[in-house]
């Protein structure tokens, strides 16, 4: 089988790199083209682990190639993947603009039977609108089918999430399409991955409320953190007696400086929009966008209120990005905190394995970066983890707080045994414990 995918951001690029890996023939078609340029030159544009080495090898086996002329991916193809971005507009409502610009030339180059999918987050009603704007713009005489086959990739995990998936969503009124969709997740029948086969709508709003649902733990347990504080009691440990219960489960229940990312923020503000323009008030997921923001001021107070005015002190921030094993800056909580650090007069030395770069575009310029996290600390008051980096989990404590100045420890993600890191000789703060 061949298939186009418009869009060679973080989705796109890492479905069509899966596919192919499955013995699919894709065509990845971007405007951008610089972005072509550097594929075709074998650099990836964003960091995700695996994704360069099985890129590189299905570009040599012929199975994966780049262009700019997004005809070539419709013409070849039986089935287009719409990969472009649905950022945020002021309202919180998703933009539509680039998905709607690929349906309009994906009909002017329609020319026979398309099975046309849109793998972006899209809000509830795209897939039809859709379908009467390519038949609006249709040149010719080609016939196509609409479906929704969501995404479910974690960003550091994507290749793991693609090859082994909890589930494949299949919205499409059409069995043809269906049958179409299904032969080429064909692959994945051998690990007996689950599949829903429903309508476009209810595939829209599965992405939406899987995400908002996500969110809404983490915010939930980043709330109880604040109890847990005032009452002496240990947040990880209940997180963990909540977490055995097969009803609730474990997974996000890990207080922190609140999420971040591509997906989270903006599918949260798209689905609470989306409920106010059909008359409903999602009231717990308006609580949980909420309570992320005042999570992300109470950790700069918590900083404050240890260490008192700030004004004239450095303080070492050890990992940047929004999660480990992705450079991805947007809306990471390094962004809010380091910038209420710095309001308050302190300098930032900061480090992260892979995401200096990326952070360089959104940090404020007086941020210092380096290279490793010793030298990050050397000299600071105190330091500060944003990040779960696996190296920043074993850091030799010795060297830290030999090349500290001051002896404040923030770990922000929980990764240190609070006795061990205070026998050390450090003054340990944490979040709900």
């Amino acid at each position: 089988m061949h298939i186009g995918i418009i869009g060679t951001g973080y989705v796109g690029l890492v479905t069509g790199a899966c596919f192919a890996e499955f013995g699919v023939n894709v065509v990845c078609a971007d405007k951008d083209e610089e972005k072509i340029g550097a594929l075709n030159a074998g650099k990836i544009p964003f960091y995700e682990p695996g994704l360069e080495e099985i890129v590189e090898k299905n570009v040599k086996k012929g199975f994966l190639r780049f262009t700019t002329k997004l005809s070539e991916a419709v013409n070849q193809s039986l089935v287009i993947f719409i990969a472009v971005g649905t950022p945020p507009r002021g309202d919180g409502s998703a933009d539509l603009r680039f998905v709607e610009e690929v349906a309009k030339e994906i009909a002017v180059n329609l020319d026979g039977y398309k099975v046309i999918v849109t793998k972006s987050t899209v809000p509830v009603g795209t897939g039809r609108k859709l379908k009467k704007l390519i038949k609006e713009n249709l040149k010719g005489g080609g016939d196509f089918d609409v479906a929704s086959n969501p995404e479910f990739l974690r960003e550091g995990s994507a290749i793991e999430d693609f090859m082994r998936p909890n589930r494949v969503v299949i919205g499409t009124e059409s069995s043809q399409a269906a049958a179409i969709l299904m032969d080429l997740y064909n692959p994945l029948y051998l690990l007996e991955t689950p599949f829903i086969l429903t309508g476009i709508e209810t595939a829209e709003l599965i992405k939406y409320a899987s995400n908002a649902f996500l969110a809404t733990k983490i915010s939930f347990i980043n709330e109880l953190s604040r109890l847990c504080e005032k009452v002496g009691a240990d947040v990880g440990t209940v997180a963990k007696g909540m977490g055995l219960d097969r009803r609730i489960g474990s997974k996000f229940l890990h207080a922190g400086p609140g999420f971040g990312g591509s997906c989270f923020p903006k599918d949260t503000r798209a689905i609470i929009n989306l409920a106010r323009e059909n008359g409903i008030e999602l009231k717990l997921i308006e609580s949980s966008v909420l309570v992320n923001e005042e999570q992300k001021i109470l950790m700069s107070r918590k900083i404050k209120d240890a260490m008192g005015p700030l004004k004239g002190k450095t303080l070492s921030v050890l990992g940047l990005s929004f999660k480990p094993n992705t450079d991805d800056m947007r809306e990471a909580p390094a962004i809010s905190i380091i910038g209420e650090l710095i309001k308050e007069g302190a300098r930032i030395r900061a480090f992260d394995p892979v995401a200096t770069e990326s952070a360089k575009k959104v940090l404020p310029p007086e941020v210092e970066y380096f290279k490793d996290p010793y030298e990050a600390a050397s000299g600071a008051d105190g330091l500060v983890i944003l990040t779960e980096w696996n190296e920043l989990r074993n850091l030799d404590m010795g060297r830290v707080r030999e090349v500290l100045a001051g002896n404040y420890f923030f770990d922000l993600r929980n990764i240190y045994d609070p006795a061990r890191l205070r026998a050390a000789g450090f003054k340990y703060f944490s979040v709900g414990r």
